[in-house]
This record gives structure tokens, sequence and C-alpha cells, in this order.
């Protein structure tokens, strides 16, 4: 598994290397020793998996505040996503900037995400699979949510009007956000 890091210190793209032959293909899309010789060490205590059916769907931005705070590792099993991670931490020489990538199903390419970090996703096909473990448990008390065209972020999502769940349109902006 190949570790290419980002801008975003924490945010790492993860592409597994896959073995291939007439049967079909075989790949590594979790281990701790990779992880742990990079200094990344995480319990992942949940796996979940969302599916999607339209296209210019977007998933986000989603946090849980501290002490329920969230690392992520996302993974598209169908379709394709563009996954964006925004840097929430206070303190960090990147707070509010942000990092996208594409995830499909043909890359197999994973984005782990640190705690201190707002997600979301836009799906670029129909019929869309996410899969993603976290370290933390949902926690619905800690859970916030921030608006996908927040200006304050600026996030390139190279859709305008896209399908978002009454959650997701009705999120307020970073600035109004209770920590």
């Amino acid at each position: 598994m190949e570790l290419i890091s980002t801008p975003l210190e924490g945010v790492w793209v993860l592409q597994p290397r896959v073995f291939g032959d007439h049967r079909g293909w075989f790949m590594e899309t979790h281990s701790t020793r990779a992880l742990a010789e990079r200094g990344l060490h995480y319990d992942f205590v949940q796996d979940n998996h969302s599916f999607t059916a339209s296209q210019n769907t977007l998933r986000g931005l989603h946090l849980q505040l501290p002490p329920m705070a969230q690392a992520k590792l996302v993974r598209c099993t169908r379709g394709a996503i563009f996954d964006v991670a925004v840097d929430l931490r206070p303190d960090s020489p990147t707070y509010k900037q942000w990092f996208g990538s594409e995830l499909s199903a043909e890359n197999k390419a994973q984005l782990l995400i640190p705690k201190g970090f707002a997600h979301g996703f836009l799906t670029r096909t129909n019929d869309v699979e996410v899969l993603y473990k976290v370290d933390t448990y949902y926690s619905p008390e800690h859970d916030r949510s921030i608006r996908f065209d927040d200006p304050e972020l600026s996030i390139e999502w190279g859709v305008s009007d896209p399908i978002l769940s009454e959650k997701d349109r009705n999120a307020p902006f970073l600035k109004d956000v209770s920590y």
C-alpha cells in the first residue's frame, strides 16, 4: 500500500496494490502496520456503508466535535466521488483549507482523514457506494454540519446546484457553527 501525503497535515491518499489475473483481483484495503510505519495510529471501531442513487448528490460537510471527534478512512466501492476534507483545527497552519480527491471503484484509492476535519463528498456517477471506517462511535449530540458552499471555505465542488438532504441544505456557515 502506498501512502501519498497531501497539503493538509494528517490527510493521506492511500493507494492499494492490486493483484489481478484472469479470475479478478485482490487488494489489501487496511493495514495497521502500513499506517504505523508512517507514525499513524488508529483503532477503527465502526464501518459505515452508504448508497447514493444519483449523480451530483452532495453529502456533507459533516464532523463530530471532541471528545467524540472521528478520524475516517474513506473509499468508494461503486461509482465515483469527489471526496473532501476541510481542516478545522484552529491551531493548524492549514486551518480552513481543504483537500479533494477522486475516489472510485476503478482507482481504488482511499482518503485518510484525521480528527479535527469536516468531511463531505459529491457523487460523480449514479449508483455510488461508499465505505468508511471511523475510530469513534457516532454521537448525535456531537454531530455538526457546515454548508457545502460556505464562501469562507471556497470548496470547488464542480457543481452549482447539487442534490442535498434537508440537513445539508439547512446547515449553517462555519462562522455560525457552535463548538
